[in-house]
């Protein structure tokens, strides 16, 4: 028995489980820190960021902005200037990403060298 009762913290329908699904994703945690320095264009992020296609970019930007993350704002020019920014909730990622981001820096060979001796992947299931 695992322990775990109906209702408890990332069992099927909770919020933190929603949560932490958000920011699993492959590039939630990267366009945020890219955000968190203040307004970004999209072409600035997709500069910052580094092998994440334009379209992925909108495609995170738009379930962040859905969630409550981000901030759109389109200006009334020509052309038209569109930015992003972390809302306040947004901005309560930052400090826990610096603390993944050091971990990462702290533990990451630790984390490659075993991947290099485990002769066999395991296979990722969902």
């Amino acid at each position: 028995m695992s322990g775990f009762r109906p209702g408890d913290f990332f069992l099927a329908d909770c919020p933190a489980r929603l949560a932490v699904e958000l920011i699993a994703d492959k590039w939630t945690v990267v366009v945020l820190y890219g955000l968190s320095k203040g307004p970004v264009r999209h072409g600035e992020l997709i500069e910052l960021i580094g092998g994440i296609s334009r379209k992925m970019l909108t495609q995170t930007l738009r379930r962040l902005e859905a969630h409550g993350l981000i901030r759109r704002h389109a200006y009334a020019e020509v052309p038209p200037r569109v930015e992003y920014e972390l809302t306040p909730l947004g901005a309560t990622l930052i400090d826990p990403i610096h603390m993944l981001t050091e971990w990462a820096r702290a533990n990451g060979e630790a984390v490659l060298d075993a991947l290099d001796a485990d002769p066999e992947p395991v296979a990722q299931s969902d």
